[in-house]
């Protein structure tokens, strides 16, 4: 019977193959004093050699060499040094099978090794079922047992062994959790989730397939067909606490699963797999659905706004004609009564010269509604707004479950009024700031008072949303926030947390630090020595910063870039594939197993990357037809491993030697890049008029200094850049080796310098308006008089002492990676005056703003790395651009899952390619030096390996050969 194949080639390699690197034979092969007594008892150098070599292979990777084995010749050579030896006399080692025999036994009994047999392959297989439930893939799981292994000295079994083993360990594993969840099922919630399968919505989809179609709507048609689905799920009264013990990705494969099944295909899973599938999308969905409401009415709230701004500035437009001609009426009419008044003359007999009293009437009167047209807001006009909410509140309102804190209660009463649809006459405003907009417009409002109260309950529930101040029960991403943040003790526990835990030696720090760069800062200002700027007066005055490329350097972009070989964009994929080994990471979302159609998943990946779709490439490609793809898609693609694949090909772009030239991986900048979306898609497609009249969505990308594209992530064009920075920083191991983060102006913000600083990275944006830019210290009064132009307030410390084990837990709540830094920033900024948290974060983020700026206008050579990282950054716009052939340049995929596939497919592409172009610039370096031209290392660091002319994107995409 076939074993089942878990691991590729190349995992096997890394497994189970002896080193041959330098580093790792120094690790694993270095023989012991008693090592060497023990061998060189061994009579015969042959036996001496073969002994050393079996122990080694013992040790690491933990197997015994078999019969015919070649060995590495570094191996033998590194071997050969520490016994005095010859390498060739390896060759002669054991002709005689008993000789190898003998040596096993040996050091078994001397070494204590143990075969893989018996209780201790008993216990091991019990262990192996254990961790099997947690362990995240195949790979792992086999990496885990070749790793115990070592540790209680059991020899590894053959491979087929280990990989049969692992599967059926995975199996039973997986057995075991969807038991675990069926169990958990009354009788009547059994068949109510079967019952998705068979009911037809429409006659036309069912019930199951309908539920998982849903995105984040922009009107009240949108709410209600998530409430529908919403309704739906909570009728089959499914509790979300059946998945409390169940590792969380184990809960996201089965979710993935369900998402690929269709009913049909479904209904033939056996029962259990069926129902814990079933189970496990209706919990998923429940809570992204709700989450997708409460989105939705954030956006009909903003829409609601927008409108009423509309008619208002319509209205002031309109207006302006009016107010042009009663104001030169009044003007007339004030002249003339100054000249009778000048001449002694009756102003009675002024007044109906000019105009007449009557005329005069209809001016005042015209006036005064022109006075309030202009000095009307948008609340004027936002109860027009009352039908929309209408269609969906109660309905939302009953749907969801939730919850508040003490200071929006009085806002959830007020709700309840209209979840119950009561037309009660008490329509309670204590949720209301005293003397707010919202309270005027109430008291001064008769006929649509009770539309209105309901508006600002509707408006005033997406903030509280927005700041945490109300939540639901189970959610992503709305969740209680402080429920969500982890607790003190296991705060403290984190061990990438470096805050001290008492507020104290962190100030001091920060004070000494202050004191020290005003004092450098007000001495510079006096001599004179601010690069590239001045202080006059208490002003701040910035020169721009002049460019440091070398006129050589673009003569060696044009001779490198001339010496690349012209290459199909198929052929690369193939080149790089052979040399990574990057569809690895695509294993099948049920089995955890390797793809073993390579070319089928290249073509997939390279339809995502070029914006072609899979039913074009199909037609491009003599390879594979588009059901083909399309299983290879549903099947293989999903986000981790494409994050799996982009950690691989940057980790390899890394370690080229041309790379090193570029920086040392611990420096980047992030960038937003927006692109058209396609009219009739759902998912984020909103408009900002940054960029026009048109939809689109942003694909906000970290690029490191190597201009390796280490993240990126979809976010909606119409948000503020700025709390996803820590997104991308810490969103895989690259990110969090950086030690310095750039942005653009649009990701400057001071809760995002607080929450960088405390997670110890050095945060410098561009700032656009960098003279009009404050400084905040603990005492403004000692600041040194060159500077107090410069000062804009003092740093509440008493603030931040007071929140320093909430600061603490919020830092460590980021650091675990249990919510992500944007939405944790974003609840921050909605609406400080309810959080001190809040307020405290921005109080550090004043403090690291202001020694940031300091340091910023001292150090030019910073002014420099930022402006130079934030260019690479900018520099990977034109490469993906060019990338992004397909359908005209739009993202025309209606879902946000689709959408994320095509901006993450299009950033592995791009890393693909700068990968191979590193590659192969340093075979252009190396063929230059041959030449005696110059290629000096202050040169190459200006060269940049995002050129794509040498690089063939369109045509037939043929392969060279199918594996």
């Amino acid at each position: 019977m076939a074993h089942r194949t878990i691991l590729t080639e190349r995992q096997r390699s890394a497994l189970f193959d002896l080193p041959a690197d330098e580093a790792s034979l120094l690790q694993h092969y270095i023989l012991a004093d008693d090592d060497m007594e023990i061998i060189r008892s061994r009579r015969r150098a042959r036996n001496q050699f073969g002994f050393a070599l079996q122990l080694c292979a013992l040790r690491f990777p933990g197997r015994l060499l078999t019969p015919g084995e070649t060995i590495p010749e570094s191996v033998t050579k590194f071997l050969a040094a520490q016994l005095g030896l010859n390498p060739g006399d390896l060759i002669d080692y054991a002709h005689r099978a008993e000789t190898r025999r003998e040596h096993l036994i040996d050091l078994r009994s001397i070494y204590g090794y143990r075969m893989f047999s018996g209780r201790g392959a008993r216990d091991l297989k019990a262990w192996l079922e254990q961790q099997a439930e947690t362990t995240h893939s195949n790979k792992d799981l086999a990496r885990k047992f070749v790793e115990e292994c070592r540790r209680n000295q059991t020899i590894l079994p053959g491979v087929s062994v280990i990989e049969r083993l692992c599967a059926d360990a995975l199996v039973a594993a997986e057995r075991r959790i969807e038991s675990r969840i069926v169990d958990r099922l009354s009788n009547e919630v059994r068949k109510l989730l079967d019952g998705l399968l068979t009911e037809m919505v429409d006659g036309t989809v069912s019930r199951f397939v309908w539920l998982r179609q849903f995105e984040v709507g922009n009107n009240s048609a949108g709410a209600s067909r998530l409430l529908d689905r919403l309704e739906c799920l909570l009728a089959l009264g499914l509790s979300p606490y059946i998945l409390d013990d169940i590792p969380p990705h184990r809960v996201t494969r089965l979710r993935h699963q369900g998402e690929r099944y269709f009913a049909d295909g479904l209904r033939d899973v056996t029962s259990d797999r069926r129902l814990a599938i079933l189970a496990v999308c209706a919990v998923e969905w429940h809570a992204a659905i709700a989450d997708a409401v409460v989105e939705t009415h954030d956006r009909i709230v903003g829409k609601t706004w927008r409108d009423a701004k509309k008619i208002c500035d319509a209205r002031v437009a309109d207006a302006k004609s009016a107010v042009h001609d009663t104001l030169h009426s009044f003007k007339s009419l004030g002249a003339a009564l100054l000249e009778a008044k000048g001449d002694g003359a009756s102003l009675d007999i002024a007044t109906e010269t000019a105009c007449g009293w009557h005329q005069l009437e209809g001016l005042v009167a015209t006036a005064a509604k022109l006075t309030d047209t202009m000095a009307a807001d948008p609340l004027s006009h936002v109860a027009q707004g009352f039908h929309r909410f209408r269609r969906y509140a109660p309905r939302m309102l009953r749907a969801l479950e939730v919850h508040a804190a003490p200071v929006a209660e009085p806002l959830l009463a007020a709700a309840t009024i209209i979840e119950n649809d009561q037309n009660s006459e008490l329509q309670p405003v204590v949720f209301l700031r005293r003397g707010s907009k919202w309270h005027r417009h109430l008291n001064t409002c008769d006929e649509d008072k009770h539309r209105l109260w309901e508006v600002a309950v509707m408006f005033h529930l997406r903030d509280a949303f927005r700041s945490g101040d109300i939540w639901l029960a189970h959610s992503r991403r709305y969740a209680d926030l402080k429920q969500a943040l982890v607790p003190i003790e296991a705060a403290k526990a984190t061990p990438r947390l470096t805050l001290p835990f008492e507020p104290g030696a962190w100030i001091a720090d920060r004070k000494a630090r202050l004191a020290d760069g005003l004092a450098r800062l007000a001495k510079a200002a006096r001599n004179g020595s601010i690069p590239g700027g001045s202080i006059e007066n208490g002003v701040l005055k910035i020169d721009r910063l002049s460019s440091a490329v070398p006129k050589e350097a673009d003569e060696l972009v044009l001779d490198l870039y001339h010496r690349l070989p012209v290459v199909r964009i198929t052929d690369l994929l193939l080149e790089v594939d052979n040399d990574i080994g990057f569809p690895d990471a695509f294993t099948h979302l049920r089995t955890g197993s390797p793809c073993k159609d390579r070319v089928g998943l290249l073509n997939v990946l390279l339809a995502e990357g070029v914006n072609l779709g899979l039913s074009k490439m199909a037609e491009a490609t003599h390879t594979h037809n588009f059901f083909q793809l399309s299983r290879l898609s549903s099947w293989h693609i999903e986000s981790d491993a494409i994050n799996r694949a982009l950690a691989m090909v940057i980790s390899a772009q890394s370690g080229l030697p041309m790379a090193a030239h570029w920086g040392g991986n611990v420096t980047a900048s992030s960038d937003g890049q927006f692109f058209p979306a396609a009219r009739h898609g759902e998912a984020m497609n909103l408009i900002n008029a940054k960029y026009g009249s048109d939809p689109g969505l942003k694909a906000y990308t970290h690029v490191s200094d190597q201009f390796g594209p280490f993240a990126t992530q979809n976010i909606p064009s119409t948000v503020n850049e700025a709390p996803y920075i820590l997104d991308g920083l810490l969103m895989n191991d690259t990110g969090r080796k950086i030690k310095e983060q750039y942005a653009d102006t649009g990701g400057f913000t001071d809760l995002v310098f607080a929450a960088t600083s405390l997670l110890s990275y050095r945060f410098i944006p561009r700032i656009r308006d960098l003279p009009s830019t404050r400084l905040y210290l603990f005492d403004p009064a000692a600041a040194p008089k060159e500077l107090r132009g410069l000062v804009g307030g003092k740093i509440r410390e008493g603030l931040i002492v007071q929140n320093w084990p909430d600061i603490l837990r919020a830092v460590a709540t980021i650091t675990a990676g249990i919510m992500p830094p944007s939405q944790l920033l974003k609840k921050f900024a909605s609406y400080p005056r309810q959080h001190e948290l809040a307020l405290a974060l921005r109080e550090i983020g004043r403090i690291e703003r202001t020694l940031f700026i300091i340091e910023w206008l001292l150090d030019a050579d910073m002014q420099r790395r930022a402006q130079i990282g934030l260019n690479k950054g900018e520099a990977h716009h034109a490469l993906k651009n060019a990338l992004r052939i397909g359908r005209q340049g739009e993202i025309r995929d209606r879902t946000s899952e689709g959408q994320h596939y095509r901006m993450a497919g299009l950033n592995l592409l791009a890393a693909i390619i700068i990968y191979w172009n590193t590659k192969h610039l340093g075979q252009a370096v190396t063929a230059r030096k041959r030449a005696g031209l110059n290629c000096s290392p202050g040169l190459l660091s200006h060269i940049s390996p995002l050129g794509w002319a040498h690089i063939l994107l369109t045509g037939e995409y043929r392969w060279k050969n199918r594996r």
